[in-house]
C-alpha cells in the first residue's frame, strides 16, 4: 500500500498528511477525520509542521510563471486538509464521493449467509463495502498484505481489540484474526487492502464460518 509498513494509525495519519497513500486508503482517512474527531490535532499539527519544512526550504527559481499562475486560478479552491462536520447518515461525504452513491443505494452481492458486499478495484487496491449481520463470525483469516478497515455502522470485535463508527483497524501477515460483528446491529465498514486475504482455521471452522453456522 506504501513503500513502508503501515502498523499504526499515527504511521497511517502522517501517509495521509505526506499524500503517500493509495487513493480508495487516502478516501478512507478522510471519512474517518470526518466521522472522528480523535485525530484531528494530530493531523493538523503534522500538516503545521510539513508548512514549516517547506518554508525552511531552499527557494527555486520559477520558470513558467504566467502559465503556472494561470493553471492556478483555474482550479476550485480545495479544503481537503480542513477538518469537516460529521455529515449525517452512514456515509461519510468523502467515501459518498469516491463511490458515487449512498448507503440506501449500495448494489450489495450476497457471498455468504449474513455478509455482503460491494467490492471493486481502484488504484491499485482492491476497496468493499461489507455488510455483517449481527453476530455473525467473519471466517479466519490472515493477511498477503495490508488491510484498513473503517467501520461505518455497528461495530465488530476481534482479538485486538473492537472496533465501532469511526474506527480504522489495521492489519497485515503478522495478524490473524476471526472478527465478529456485535449483536446489537449489523456492521458495515469500508476496507482497503493491497494483496489476498488467505483464511487460516481448521476445515471444520472455515466450513462453519462460511456458512454461518
Amino acid at each position: 500500500m506504501t513503500a513502508e509498513t503501515i502498523d499504526t494509525i499515527d504511521v497511517l495519519m502522517a501517509r495521509y498528511v505526506a499524500g503517500s497513500l493509495p487513493y480508495p486508503a487516502h478516501v478512507l482517512v478522510r471519512a474517518h477525520l470526518e466521522i472522528a474527531r480523535a485525530n484531528h490535532s494530530f493531523v493538523a499539527g503534522l500538516e503545521d509542521m510539513a508548512g514549516d519544512a517547506l518554508e525552511d526550504g531552499v527557494a527555486l527559481p520559477l520558470t513558467r510563471r504566467l502559465d503556472r499562475l494561470a493553471k492556478i486560478f483555474e482550479t476550485a479552491p480545495s479544503d481537503d486538509h480542513a477538518a469537516p462536520a460529521e455529515t449525517p447518515g452512514v456515509f461519510p461525504t468523502a467515501l459518498r464521493d469516491f463511490v458515487g452513491f449512498d448507503e440506501t443505494d449500495i448494489p450489495w452481492r450476497t457471498k455468504m449467509p449474513g455478509f455482503r458486499e460491494y467490492e471493486f478495484e481502484s488504484d491499485g487496491c482492491h476497496a468493499s463495502i461489507y455488510w455483517i449481520k449481527p453476530g455473525r463470525k467473519i471466517p479466519a483469516h490472515t493477511h498477503e498484505g495490508q488491510e484498513l478497515t473503517l467501520v461505518l455502522d455497528g461495530a465488530f470485535a476481534d482479538g485486538d481489540g473492537r472496533y465501532g463508527r469511526g474506527d480504522i483497524a489495521i492489519a497485515d501477515d503478522t495478524v490473524d484474526h476471526r472478527p465478529i460483528a456485535e449483536s446489537e446491529r449489523p456492521c458495515i465498514c469500508f476496507a482497503v487492502t493491497d494483496a489476498p486475504l488467505r483464511l487460516t482455521g481448521s476445515l471444520g471452522q472455515r466450513l462453519g464460518d462460511i456458512l454461518g453456522l
